[in-house]
C-alpha cells in the first residue's frame, strides 16, 4: 500500500500511518505464510512504510502499534528460523559527489535499520541491508573513495548489516573490484551470478563466487540467482541482462553453504521450479 505524493500532501501523516500499519500487519501474515509453505528467507519490501523519509517512523499515529508488530514479525520469524533481509532502491548512492544524494541515501538506509532494530533482527549481515556501488561518475576511484568514507557516516544500526552487490555493466563494479571495498571497510559481499555475466571482472564464476563468500567472516553468505529473460523468450529485443520469469537452469552451488535469493519475477513459482530443477540434477 502506497501513495503519490499529492495524495500525501492532502491527506498527511495520519494517512501514512495508516497505510504503514496495513503494511506490517501485512509483513506478520506473509512471515506465517512462509513459514506454512516451507520457505525460511524473505526478502522484505522497502516500502512498508510510504513518505517516511519526510515525517519519520515514530512521529506517525500509529507508531507504537507498529513497533508492537514489527515486534512480533522479528520474533515470528527468530522462532521459525527465519533469515529475513531487503534491498533498498537503486536510488541509493553513497558514493554520489553531490552531498543531498548522499544524505538522501543515508536517510532511506537508516530507515531500514530502524525497522530492523524494531524487529529485533540482529546486528550482522544476517539481516543484510543490500546496496549497489552502482555508479562511477567517470572516476571510479573518486567514486570507491566516496562510498567508504560515506558508510563512515552510517549508524551502526546500518553499518553492521549493510551489503553491496556486484553489477551487471562491464563499466560498473565486478566482484574483484567490490573486494577491494570489502578490505577498506569489511563489507561483505553478494555474489550476483546473472549480474558477474556481463561484468566478470576477469574472473570465472567459481572464483567470484568464492571471492565474494570470503567476505562473509562466519555468517552463511547470501547469492543472488537469475536467468536471462531474453534467452527464456528467445527474443534478442529484450535486454540480455533483465531477469527472466522463472527457471531453466539448476543453481550451481559449488559445493558451498549458501543462502540462495532468487529474482525471478515469478516469486514462489519460480522458488517451486527449482526446487524441481535441483531434485532433478
Amino acid at each position: 500500500r502506497s501513495m503519490i505524493r499529492r495524495t500525501y500532501d492532502e491527506k498527511g501523516v495520519a494517512y501514512a500511518s495508516q497505510l504503514s500499519l496495513a503494511n506490517v500487519l501485512d509483513l506478520e501474515r506473509i512471515i506465517d505464510w512462509d513459514e506454512a509453505n516451507g520457505i525460511k528467507f524473505y526478502r522484505i519490501t522497502s516500502d512498508l512504510f510510504p513518505w517516511a523519509s519526510i515525517h519519520g517512523i515514530s512521529n506517525m499515529p500509529d507508531y507504537q502499534q507498529i513497533r508492537e508488530v514489527l515486534k512480533r514479525c522479528g520474533d515470528k520469524a527468530k522462532k521459525y528460523g527465519q533469515r529475513i533481509t531487503c534491498h533498498p532502491g537503486p536510488f541509493n548512492k553513497l558514493t554520489s559527489p553531490k552531498e543531498h544524494v548522499v544524505q538522501n541515501t543515508i536517510t532511506d538506509l537508516e530507515l531500514h535499520g530502524e525497522v530492523f532494530d524494531m524487529m529485533g533482527l540482529p546486528r550482522t549481515p544476517w539481516a543484510k541491508i543490500n546496496i549497489h556501488v552502482g555508479a562511477h561518475y567517470n572516476d571510479k576511484r573518486m567514486a570507491i573513495d566516496n562510498f567508504c568514507n560515506n558508510f563512515k557516516r552510517l549508524s551502526p544500526a546500518v553499518q553492521s548489516r549493510l551489503t553491496v552487490e556486484n553489477d551487471d555493466k562491464a563499466s560498473l563494479y565486478s566482484t574483484r573490484e567490490l573486494y577491494e571495498v570489502h578490505e577498506r571497510i569489511g563489507i561483505p559481499i553478494v555474489f550476483d551470478y546473472h549480474h558477474h555475466k556481463f561484468c566478470d571482472g576477469g574472473q570465472d564464476e567459481e572464483e567470484a563466487l568464492l571471492t565474494a563468500c570470503m567476505t562473509w567472516g562466519d555468517v552463511k553468505p547470501v547469492v543472488h540467482y537469475s536467468q536471462s529473460r531474453s534467452e527464456e523468450h528467445n527474443n534478442p529485443k529484450i535486454r540480455a541482462n533483465a531477469h527472466s520469469d522463472s527457471y531453466w537452469t539448476p543453481i550451481n552451488t559449488y559445493g558451498l553453504d549458501i543462502d540462495v535469493m532468487l529474482e525471478c519475477k515469478h516469486k514462489e513459482f519460480g522458488l517451486y521450479k527449482m526446487q524441481e530443477l535441483l531434485k532433478a540434477s
